[in-house]
């Protein structure tokens, strides 16, 4: 008859496997964002900063200052929208409103809703760059084959960064219709 083998090795193993996974759990979030930060990915907007319009003292415009604003939209997965900016890219003064428009189109055969999700580079402009009015407040509802024309009123203000000479603002168009056929289970 043989010896029963001993399972200390297996139990350490798992033991310390368990270990480093919890451990790797805590350590997710402050990695995440070292690393969001590394490559100027947006982590430092909450959502109540940027889902409410500004309110701003009214500021003198800086016309020695010009600072270029690029603007990006995209779709999330399998939303069969278009979605883009009117304009790639405008020249602003710190201080002044400007005004852009995105065209928005539901080209499935369903009614939908979606919400626009902001997101900002570099990470330095955000606390700079104020939305007085923007379609992202508000989910944005059409009806299907319909389109429309959605506004974004925003003012830079005069103390940014003087070494940021362009701010890139990117919108991802999400899908949030409420699922009324869901299957109840």
């Amino acid at each position: 008859m043989s010896k029963p083998r001993s399972h200390r090795k297996v139990i350490v193993i798992i033991t310390v496997a368990v270990f480093f996974m919890f451990t790797f759990c805590f350590a997710m979030v402050p990695l995440y964002n070292a690393i969001c930060k590394a490559t100027g990915i947006n982590t430092s907007i909450r959502a109540s900063e940027w889902s409410k319009p500004a309110v701003l003292a009214s500021a003198a415009v800086d016309i020695s200052r010009e600072v270029t604003v690029q603007f990006v939209a995209v779709t999330n997965e399998n939303l069969r929208w278009d979605f883009y900016p009117r304009v790639k890219s405008i020249k602003i003064h710190p201080g002044a409103n400007n005004t852009v428009t995105f065209f928005a189109k539901n080209n499935t055969d369903n009614d939908m809703v979606v919400q626009a999700i902001p997101s900002m580079t570099p990470p330095q402009s955000i606390a700079h760059f104020h939305k007085i009015e923007c379609f992202c407040f508000r989910q944005q509802s059409l009806q299907a084959g319909a389109s429309k024309e959605m506004g974004l009123t925003f003012q830079v203000d005069k103390d940014l960064p003087p070494e940021i000479h362009t701010i890139t603002l990117a919108y991802t168009l999400f899908d949030v219709t409420p699922k009324t056929n869901a299957k109840k289970v």
